[in-house]
């Protein structure tokens, strides 16, 4: 896994993966203390930055493997970013998806000509079904997070990141990212380390699901005890890769824990500032930036805003905090 992996996707994908903006607001500035630019991947195709690996993992393809399909594991995000790829260049695709996910998620992965199939998190595993139908229908797994073609995909925001903050004339910055397994996280991590070394990546993550932050502290892959009990659903994993964590571990600094009411008051404001959806799980990173400053250095931060798939209900409740 190399920055020239990032680069080539980086290739493949112009014209077609989205440059997203880099936003700021005074008023987020002064709730944080500081400077903060977010990076609007709820904007990318799909709502999520998820398509950015999608497309990589389906574009480096040999198209006589790509022709007899694909087959993803995710919660939402992953499940429309390679659904929408696959169906981009003409192959079929099978999503396994937790039952437990926002219906909005599952929906729209069918609708982009995805076999959606469920499971239960806490009973059945999903690595196990993947595998089972993958041998069975000659599929070719794309793994949400610890697969090399994906991270370098994601890397590919790295690599705006740090164009557009030497347009903003940004020197010095944390980069906050949303973080699960890792992915988006050490795809940022190695971009930024050959563009923009001065930039620090810190990875952000809900409260009871903070594997990626303890396993920095430890230095050895930590588990979640739990697969649910927080709105943030889409960066819920069972533990950092192992391709993901030693980057994590190598390029990172400490991660950053945030409550699901500090998701539900950065997606109000994000949405009352910058006029952008934001659904939770996207939001830990600008709920860092805002009300963990503390544990911040820089005058300056940089969020991902990862994804805008939220359900309604979940939105309306952010909404009401404001009030």
């Amino acid at each position: 896994m190399n920055i020239e992996m990032i680069r080539e996707s980086y290739k493949r994908g112009k014209g077609t993966v989205r440059r997203t903006p880099l936003l700021s607001s005074p008023f987020l500035d002064e709730i944080a203390g500081r400077r903060v630019f977010l990076k609007a991947e709820c904007l990318q195709h799909t709502g999520s930055f998820k398509f950015r690996g999608g497309w990589s993992a389906l574009s480096a393809m040999e198209p006589e493997k790509r022709a007899k399909g694909v087959i993803a594991f995710s919660s939402g995000n992953h499940a429309q970013g390679v659904a929408l790829a696959a169906k981009m260049h003409g192959a079929s695709s099978v999503i396994i998806m937790p039952k437990d996910a926002p219906r909005v998620k599952i929906e729209n992965t069918r609708a982009l000509g995805a076999e959606v199939v469920l499971y239960d998190r806490e009973a059945e595993d999903r690595d196990e079904i993947g595998a089972r139908l993958s041998g069975k229908r000659g599929l070719t797994l794309i793994k949400p997070f610890d697969d090399p073609q994906v991270i370098a995909g994601q890397g590919t925001c790295g690599l705006e990141i740090a164009e557009q903050a030497r347009e903003q004339s940004i020197e010095n910055a944390e980069v906050i990212v949303c973080c699960g397994g890792g992915g988006f996280t050490s795809g940022i991590a190695l971009a930024l380390e050959a563009e923009q070394p001065s930039f620090k990546v810190r990875p952000a993550e809900p409260e009871g699901f903070d594997d990626v932050a303890r396993s920095l502290v430890y230095g050895t892959i930590q588990r979640n005890a739990s697969m649910t009990g927080s709105i943030c659903d889409a960066i819920i994993t069972p533990q950092p890769g192992d391709l993901t964590f030693p980057i994590m571990q190598r390029l990172c600094g400490a991660g950053i824990v945030v409550s699901d009411a500090d998701c539900l008051r950065a997606m109000a404001l994000a949405f009352e500032r910058l006029r952008v959806v934001i659904e939770p799980g996207g939001a830990v990173a600008l709920a860092s930036a805002l009300f963990h400053g503390a544990q911040l250095k820089s005058d300056t931060v940089i969020v991902t805003a990862s994804g805008g798939n939220v359900d309604r209900a979940v939105f309306e409740r952010a909404l009401a905090t404001l009030e």
